[in-house]
């Protein structure tokens, strides 16, 4: 298996992905971190299967001495230890009633200015911070708690919720910082959104050693609900990945018996066809089948109880339909048998 193509194949699927959902509905989120987010996210994880430094670095093309300075640049401010560059920026601003852009790059001389520039403008493309005037002469404002709570409200607060609601089921117990961590979202509104899914008893608040941990105990989406759409991308796209990630751990080829792994099918059809209606009715059926199944599980758990190790099966679904497909540009033929590398 040319392992090089696959990773350069499923590169460029997910930043076509990234592209579709920062231009979504209009809008043009701020792209600004994501190259150096990329960066430390992959050493991390390869960090966590125990590739050590050297041959991380080796793996960037990098020197051992250019890798460190930039996972360190990246992950921690260098004039505030402990924090990274973008909470150091805006828990700076936030001392102040008003900050110039001079005052800034003074603050955070020992950061890379390049990176700052990068932070202000993450910041106020954001919608966190306030920006006026030209040049250095720029003057910057952090957007105040009432605004906030009007912003919030614009941004429509379900979204945020289900979002943070499915974060935390799938990836919970998780901490406060770590949730800080993973949502880049003010303070106010972190702590706003996990107090309104507590109250709604979608998320569980426990006390662990020195942290409170937030888990949840199930996540349901409805299909006529109008916020929570990112929830449910993020959510597909996990268990997409989960599932691959499982697949590949165990290095084993496909079989019929198989309780992870995947199986991608290509019908060709028309306007007409016998089996058309058949075919664009999987999704339907699926879901149908599978709510049915997991009320039936919730209800025999609801009368037994869990006991304390459990397993989750995690089952994905997705279909899409390329219309107009010719001769020019011919569709995938039918696939009888199972593509085993999922």
């Amino acid at each position: 298996m040319n392992v090089q193509l696959l990773i350069d194949s499923i590169v460029r699927q997910t930043t076509v992905l990234i592209a579709q959902l920062a231009t979504a509905g209009g809008a043009r989120s701020p792209l600004s971190r994501v190259a150096g987010q990329v960066f430390v996210e992959l050493s991390r994880a390869l960090e966590e299967q125990g590739i050590r430094r050297k041959v991380r670095a080796d793996m960037f093309g990098m020197a051992l001495r250019s890798y460190q300075r930039k996972t360190q640049r990246l992950r921690e401010s260098l004039t505030d230890r402990g924090k990274s560059l973008w909470e150091a920026v805006f828990a700076y601003l936030g001392q102040h009633a008003v900050v110039t852009r001079d005052q800034v790059r003074e603050r955070f001389r020992r950061d890379d200015q390049e990176q700052v520039k990068s932070v202000l403008h993450d910041l106020t493309e954001s919608g966190l911070v306030y920006a006026s005037g030209v040049g250095s002469s720029t003057v910057y404002r952090v957007v105040g708690s009432e605004e906030l709570g009007q912003l919030a409200h614009l941004r429509d607060s379900a979204e945020i919720d289900t979002l943070l609601w499915a974060l935390i089921f799938r990836e919970g117990p998780l901490s406060r910082e770590q949730l800080e961590q993973r949502c880049a979202q003010p303070h106010g509104a972190l702590d706003t959104a996990l107090e309104r899914l507590h109250a709604q008893g979608r998320i569980r608040r426990q006390r662990r050693a020195d942290a409170e941990m937030y888990s949840a105990p199930e996540l349901t989406v409805g299909f006529d609900e109008p916020a929570g759409w990112e929830a449910a991308v993020w959510d597909h796209y996990q268990a997409m990945v989960q599932t691959i990630t499982a697949k590949l751990q165990r290095e084993t080829a496909a079989s019929a018996g198989d309780t992870i792994g995947g199986s991608t099918y290509t019908f060709v059809i028309w306007p007409g066809h016998p089996l058309e209606q058949e075919v664009l009715s999987q999704l339907r059926a699926y879901r149908q089948q599978q709510s049915a199944l997991r009320a039936r599980v919730d209800a025999y758990n609801a009368e037994h109880g869990l006991p304390a190790e459990r397993s989750e099966v995690v089952a994905y679904a997705g279909q899409y339909v390329r219309a107009g497909v010719t001769d020019e540009e011919p569709a995938e033929r039918n696939q009888e048998e199972e593509n085993t590398n999922a």
